[in-house]
């Protein structure tokens, strides 16, 4: 069965592609979630006007989000946490840490756009990549120094 997909489904394809999927997957979880219409001659005028519509505001979406990476571009995080022998951290810091950092210096970042392969163990520095959008990734200056 052909249908179109209005949104980006994984592994399947992207937004306003017509693709090919068995009757059941379409008719049981791609319909009722309204993430696919018949591949019909007026769906395909109607979803290629939705998708006019979402690449415009994508893009300005994408825009600002760009103009907020070179803001985050220069910012630097100084976070004091406790810390013993060999500059090991009693706990660790964390996305959530990073976050509320963000926020005392008036940037409102999602801590699901903070990208830690494992929580900051260590006292030092440390690059942090944000993923504002898609395609914007910036990283980030954290320095996790010794508490007094």
């Amino acid at each position: 069965m052909e249908v179109i997909l209005r949104e980006d489904v994984e592994k399947l394809g992207n937004r306003g592609q017509v693709v090919k999927v068995a009757a059941g997957y379409a008719r049981n979880f791609l319909m009722p979630k309204r993430l696919a219409v018949p591949a019909t001659a007026s769906n395909k005028k109607i979803v290629e006007q939705e998708r006019e519509a979402w690449l415009r505001r994508e893009a300005k979406v994408q825009a600002d989000a760009a103009d907020l990476g070179k803001l985050l571009a220069a910012v630097r995080i100084t976070l004091p946490h406790r810390a013993g022998e060999n500059d090991q951290l009693f706990g660790s810091v964390t996305a959530q840490d990073i976050a509320t950092a963000l926020e005392k210096q008036s940037f409102s970042i999602d801590r699901k756009k903070i990208h830690l392969d494992s929580p900051i163990k260590q006292l030092g520095e440390f690059k942090v990549p944000v993923r504002l959008h898609r395609e914007v990734t910036v990283e980030i200056t954290v320095e996790v120094t010794r508490e007094d």
